[in-house]
């Protein structure tokens, strides 16, 4: 049922460019997509292994300047440059990870922190490489098998299949034995460690995963923007994914698709009110944290168990 209405929902975003012709409400897709992409692959570290992890924020910045130094610097295409963010991050995180994930969650909260600090302090001092605050201008429109796609709506479209074949791949390795163990290590690690399970590969997959895809969203986000500069690591897209995950329902994949979706949307649904714009985003935010303090999806959770006592009494 959920994957049957999740294939209704896919089908009804990838006909957004003929639905409407306005290049606007068709970047507000865009963002929605790429954004749902982090926050899901947040979730997977956060959610499935319980390990809050703000590095998130550098994957996304190293993912992005990877793909534009890929095409600009070295002559490769947007293809390689995406697929090199993915590949750069995973890498880098199985080698931050692993001293990371042997601390306690405090201390993993705190380093995490720091390496996405230092990763804008990177983006912003390193000029030769990143050319500092001026950054990286006019990207080129990806291209593939002679077309180009320079247009926002053939752009949505790549990014459409880009959303729809990471989120699947993301819904099968949460849904197996993978994600199974990885809840079990985030509600009682002792007791999976008395099971002869160690932890430690399972979350070091789950971080070094996360990394890779958060990175190439990361790629394909500022192609989007035609330019990459250190203000690609501003804390706002941090926030934005966290409160997606959190509003979505920590640990619950469709709520936070659903949420990724809904929540990108919303700021721009409330330009009716463009002074109170953002009182009236924060208001809604901290109304449904006192009202659904699991998220959407712990809220219907806890309605179906309550109807399910109701009928049996």
């Amino acid at each position: 049922m959920k994957l049957a209405a999740a294939l209704v929902a896919a089908l009804v975003l990838a006909a957004l460019p003929f639905i409407t012709s306005s290049n606007y409400i068709i970047g507000v897709g865009i963002s929605a997509l790429v954004f749902t992409v982090a926050a899901a692959a947040l979730n997977l570290v956060y959610g499935f292994a319980g390990l809050l992890s703000f590095a998130q924020l550098g994957f996304w910045g190293i993912g992005g300047y990877a793909a534009a130094l890929t095409v600009v610097t070295f002559g490769g295409s947007f293809w390689q440059g995406v697929l090199w963010a993915a590949l750069l991050n995973g890498a880098i995180a199985l080698l931050v990870g692993y001293p990371m994930l042997r601390t306690n969650r405090h201390a993993f909260v705190i380093s995490t922190l720091t390496f996405a600090l230092l990763v804008t302090l990177v983006a912003r001092d390193w000029v030769s490489l990143t050319r500092g605050p001026l950054g990286i201008p006019n990207l080129p429109p990806p291209h593939a098998l002679g077309r180009r796609f320079d247009t926002p709506a053939k752009f949505y479209w790549l990014v459409w299949v880009f959303a729809v074949t990471t989120v699947a791949f993301l819904y099968a390795l949460c849904s197996s034995r993978i994600g199974r163990t990885l809840v079990a290590i985030k509600q009682n690690e002792p007791l999976v460690r008395a099971q002869g399970i160690a932890p430690m590969p399972y979350k070091l997959t789950a971080f070094a995963l996360s990394a890779a895809i958060t990175g190439a969203a990361g790629g394909v986000y500022c192609f989007h923007l035609r330019i990459i500069d250190p203000t690609f690591l501003d804390f706002y897209y941090m926030q934005t994914f966290l409160i997606i995950v959190i509003i979505g329902g920590s640990g619950s994949f469709w709520g936070v698709i659903a949420a990724g979706i809904a929540l990108s949307a919303l700021p721009e649904v409330l330009r009716f009110s463009e002074d109170l714009r953002m009182i009236i985003y924060g208001v809604i935010l901290v109304v449904a944290m006192f009202v659904m303090p699991a998220g959407v999806a712990g809220w219907l959770r806890e309605r179906k168990l309550a109807a399910v006592r109701e009928a049996l009494r």
